[in-house]
């Protein structure tokens, strides 16, 4: 019997009412009617305050946690005499003040802790993970970085593609990673997984991510063993934290040759609130600019989006952002069968999605602290291939809850966390508009929990120790995932870390609406990283091998039979990723070389035999520029791409995914200039793809039957137009906040 887990994403997503009630019952016996007021703030020998710090009084559970000043302010109901204070935080030696209670208020004011010897801060586990937020790891991509980064057009997966490790899909948009296919990459917000981060899209037109990266203070993309707090991805994660607080008050204008958006934010002294509509509409830019496809409908898009903060006590946070969308487009694809080959393939698309997103985060008690959420996602997406109606309704709902102690120890720290998740999906399908209506359905719920540490090991090792369980209630399967990572300090600048561990992903809905009779798809990774840092320049190089198993495969002839649905594919996925970036050789200038080199096989899906998926190249070579004129107030970049030849199916020669396309080759350019518009802070960008007019060829298309010669004729599949031309002018107004044009943006 299935158990249900709705009760568990309403226990998790009520947890901070819970812990509102039951925290403050813990009080020792002995009461008195005059509490003692307890405040101060510690620092670190250099005399630089200390977030986080666990304050508390020995034997009780009375404390609080330092703030990002490094303040800690409580009061207790301990009765009158002499008591002793505990101040305790992970790397640092732990001290026990004596203070007399009863007497009135103490004031702290000056408390110094000591750096432990075998400090966690000397060494830092990073083995795969590229982040933008942590200084410790480097900073390698912020917001400024992916809406400034040539050709990526303010896509979150458009920057991320210059990275190592990745392979550009231009028929797809989407991340595809060392090897694996798109849907083996899962986005987090905020610590909650998101069900679809892509907007609509259709059969080799690629798609674009649904958040503005300027929501988020950065992000972590995770090419490989990453945390145990994170599942559901066999080959990577995104993670991105939004921002809290707005920094002020401001409206803004956005006029684009695409479209236009308006945005207003609002900045209380504890709440802020956001609210923004986007208007995009192609038609006039395809009506100036030829198309490679026949498009009956441009691209039109309509949406919005709200986001509040509010900040709950001390240190506490409550956020929630919700975004709404609605696509619409019709075109003729180049189709090589003989009814489709003088006017194309038609094709329509409707897309509505709406998104909440809702987190609270707080200090506990005694160094523990919460951070929990709610994330809803409805997805409505209506496809028509020439006569025939497909519609997808997807729903689904995930809750969380992480409980965090980074005060157990001066040499650990402790992790754990719960996490529900139920999905209801529907499609519908009809050949013809004649016909009966298909109905295909899915109905999962899944559970999952993890725990995981950190520990120093000695002054130049550190470690990461963590292990996740899920539970899936429509394959009634439960898997156990391992996961360790070591961290070596070799030298004050450069560090080796080495990562290993188990990865397990649902098979995706549209291998599940066939079949629900599936494993959990499996992939191991090993890897190892050394990285040097050293004034803005950072060289990073990693080895890593990812074995796959269970993959999902069934007969391409008769997609419609669930006995021919299992888990008998498997594969590999090996090579080296190279990054090197520097901010400081050249004043003013901004640059990153990104190399990656992919060895790799698999049987999955319809594939017949082991082979090189279609969506992997060998080499992927990525150069990323930008330079700051002062006196211009001009940002210039550029980006160069190339990807080495990629495999399709050639029916009309022997084998499996043995021919080859040319390699792709990219030359993106853009110009920021900073100005003000009648006082107002203003931005004029203009950007341009495959300038040099290269004719990057995605694959072939092929007619389902041969023609009289016995060969089968083929279309092939190209980007919708040689280059994009983007122009856009973004007004910031009633910004307070001084911008200093003669410094680089950063």
């Amino acid at each position: 019997m299935k158990t249900s887990l709705l009760p568990l994403l309403l226990l998790l997503s009520a947890a901070p009412a819970a812990f509102a009630q039951t925290a403050p019952s813990a009080k020792t016996s002995q009461l008195t009617s005059s509490p003692t007021h307890l405040k101060g703030t510690v620092r670190d020998a250099a005399g630089q305050p200390l977030p986080g710090v666990n304050v508390f009084l020995k034997t009780t559970f009375d404390g609080a946690s330092t703030d990002s000043l490094g303040r800690f302010d409580f009061r207790t109901d301990r009765a009158a005499g002499p008591a002793v204070l505990v101040v305790s935080f992970i790397g640092y030696v732990p001290q026990e003040l004596l203070v007399s209670l009863g007497e009135g208020p103490i004031s702290l004011p000056n408390i110094k802790l000591k750096l432990n010897p075998a400090a966690l801060g000397d060494v830092v586990v990073t083995a795969g993970a590229f982040e933008a937020s942590d200084t410790k790891r480097g900073t390698l991509l912020k917001p400024l970085d992916i809406v400034t980064t040539a050709g990526a057009l303010g896509d979150v997966a458009g920057a991320l593609n210059a990275l190592p490790g990745t392979t550009r899909v231009g028929e797809d948009g989407k991340l595809f990673v060392r090897g694996g296919a798109a849907s083996e990459t899962k986005y987090y917000i905020d610590g909650l997984p998101v069900q679809t981060p892509y907007g609509g899209a259709v059969p080799n037109v690629a798609a674009r991510g649904r958040f503005s990266p300027f929501l988020f203070k950065g992000l972590v993309f995770s090419t490989g063993g990453y945390s145990a707090e994170y599942g559901q991805a066999l080959s990577a994660v995104v993670v991105q934290n939004s921002t809290d607080l707005a920094p002020e008050t401001q409206s803004s204008i956005s006029l684009m040759s695409v479209g236009g958006s308006l945005g207003r934010t609002r900045r209380w002294e504890r709440t802020s609130v956001a609210v923004s509509a986007d208007y995009t509409n192609l038609a006039p830019y395809y009506n100036l600019v030829p198309q490679n496809l026949g498009w009956d409908k441009a691209p039109l898009a309509l949406g919005g989006s709200l986001k509040v903060a509010h900040k709950v006590g001390q240190a506490g946070m409550l956020k929630l952002y919700s975004t709404y969308s609605r696509q619409r487009l019709a075109l003729r694809q180049p189709d090589a069968s003989p009814a489709y080959a003088a006017d194309g393939h038609p094709i329509t698309l409707g897309n509505d999605n709406a998104y909440l997103n809702a987190t609270y985060r707080a200090p506990l008690r005694r160094g523990w602290s919460l951070n929990t959420g709610l994330a809803l996602t409805v997805d409505d997406n209506r496809i028509s291939p020439d006569v025939q109606s497909v519609r997808d309704l997807d729903q689904s709902a995930v809750a969380r809850l992480v409980l965090t102690n980074d005060s157990a120890s001066t040499w650990f720290n402790l992790k754990m966390g719960l996490e529900g998740y139920a999905q209801r999906y529907r499609q519908q399908y009809q050949p013809t508009a004649e016909a009966p209506t298909r109905t295909l359905a899915v109905d999962e719920q899944r559970g999952a929990g993890f725990v995981e540490s950190e520990l120093v090991l000695s002054h130049r090792v550190a470690a990461r120790v963590g292990a996740r369980t899920e539970y899936s209630a429509l394959l009634q399967q439960l898997n156990a995932a391992p996961r360790l990572g070591l961290a070596y300090k070799t030298g004050e600048h450069s560090q080796l870390s080495a990562a290993w561990g188990y990865f397990y992903q649902t098979p995706t809905i549209d291998l599940l609406r066939i079949s629900h009779a599936l494993n959990f798809e499996r992939a191991e990774h090993y890897s190892l990283l050394y990285e040097r840092t050293v004034q803005d320049r950072t060289l990073r190089a990693e080895l890593y091998q990812k074995n796959y198993r269970q993959l999902v495969t069934y007969d391409r002839a008769n997609v419609f039979n669930p006995a021919g649905y299992q888990n008998a594919g498997s594969g590999y996925a090996r090579g080296l990723d190279v990054l090197f970036r520097d901010r400081s050789t050249f004043k003013m200038a901004d640059y990153w070389i990104s190399y990656g080199f992919l060895d790799t096989r698999r049987q999955y899906r319809a594939d017949p035999v082991a082979a090189i998926p279609t969506f992997a190249a060998r080499h992927n070579l990525s150069v990323v520029g930008k330079y700051y004129v002062a006196k211009m107030h001009t940002q210039f970049g550029f980006t160069y791409s190339y990807g080495s030849p990629r495999r399709y199916f050639d029916p009309n020669q022997p084998g499996y995914n043995q021919a080859a396309l040319p390699a792709y080759q990219d030359l993106s350019l853009n110009v920021s200039y900073l100005t003000h518009w009648f006082k107002q802070f203003t931005i004029v960008y203009i950007s341009a793809s495959n300038v040099l007019n290269r004719r990057n060829i995605y694959g072939y298309t092929f007619a389902g039957t041969s023609a009289a010669d016995g060969q089968f004729r083929s279309a092939a599949v190209l980007p919708p137009a040689p280059r994009m031309l983007f122009v856009g002018v973004f007004i910031s107004i009633n910004k307070t906040t001084k911008v200093d044009l003669e410094k680089r943006p950063d």
